[in-house]
């Protein structure tokens, strides 16, 4: 069952369309990765998920609920972890948290609760009575998503949650979201600079131009978009030379490795046999869902 239902979504600044009448669904409890570089469309299209943007043609669902007919009731259904904090420096984790909590009409031992739950899920309780501008990136980052959880949202969108942080501490926010969607069910909506977090998504679309591109599970993806690449170093280069063109296999000589493309990665077995004699090093290096997004979109995402 989908969560979200998105249908002909359009939206057009003065002659520029941003959106061009896309479509797309997020099925409920999964993990989706939105992925487009600079000026595809992306944060319009999240932007009228999240109610804060009126579309000019389409219609887009959550849970059921239309947006532009039902915002109050989606709003409350919703949490959205930004790219930059919304949380007031000088109040603690916890004041902040009740402070949002408000906003959503939560009192007494009702809000008592969801901030409990908040504060649990996303790991920050035993920092929770520090002001949130003495505390590291990592916990800045796992306070901000409490923040988002405190009305027990069905949908959680994580626009570029981890991004300028260090490896360590991205891979603790990263337990963090999958620890909660595991005990919770929540469905995650995700935009990332990097594509080893998409592609542990359970599915991916890809937007360009207002358009989108390319759809499927990260596996899916990388066999259609990408290949495997086996690298050998020889001990003799001539040698290595012969056997390949012999075998009319293309390959891409550098700094003395030879690189070939592989459609399958078992192309590899006959190849590595017709030359083991002469093999220094050899290795084979699987497709990348960078690979995947260059080769759809022309461009890096990191733009």
């Amino acid at each position: 069952m989908n969560i979200v239902e998105v249908s002909s979504l359009k939206k057009t600044y003065g002659t520029v369309e941003a959106v061009k009448g896309i479509d797309f669904s997020v099925e409920k409890g999964t993990l989706y990765a939105f992925l487009g570089p600079n000026g595809a469309g992306k944060s319009t299209t999240i932007d009228m998920m999240c109610t804060l943007l009126k579309p000019d043609g389409g219609k887009i669902f959550v849970d059921g609920l239309e947006i532009g007919k039902n915002d109050a009731k989606i709003r409350n259904l919703i949490g959205l972890v930004f790219q930059d904090s919304v949380l007031d420096n000088l109040l603690t984790v916890r004041e902040n948290i009740i402070t949002r909590g408000g906003f959503y009409g939560l009192k007494g031992m009702k809000l008592k609760k969801a901030v409990v739950w908040a504060m649990e899920a996303a790991g920050v309780s035993d920092f929770s009575n520090r002001p949130y501008g003495k505390l590291s990136g990592g916990q800045r980052r796992r306070a901000d998503i409490a923040r988002a959880l405190v009305n027990t949202p069905k949908l959680l969108f994580l626009d570029e949650p981890t991004t300028g942080l260090d490896p360590q501490t991205r891979k603790s926010v990263w337990d963090t979201i999958f620890n909660m969607q595991k005990d919770s069910g929540m469905t995650v909506f995700l935009t990332t600079h990097y594509m080893e977090e998409a592609a542990n998504a359970d599915y991916v679309t890809i937007i360009d131009d207002g358009m989108i591109s390319a759809a499927g599970t990260p596996l899916v993806l990388k066999q259609k978009y990408s290949h495997d690449c086996l690298k050998i170093k020889p001990k003799d280069e001539g040698i290595l030379k012969d056997i390949l063109d012999e075998q009319n296999i293309k390959y891409l000589l550098r700094n003395g490795i030879f690189e070939i493309k592989l459609q399958q990665t078992n192309e590899a077995i006959p190849i590595i046999h017709h030359c083991e004699s002469n093999i220094l090093n050899v290795e084979i290096i699987n497709g990348t869902m960078d690979d995947v997004f260059l080769n759809i979109t022309g461009k890096e995402i990191r733009e």
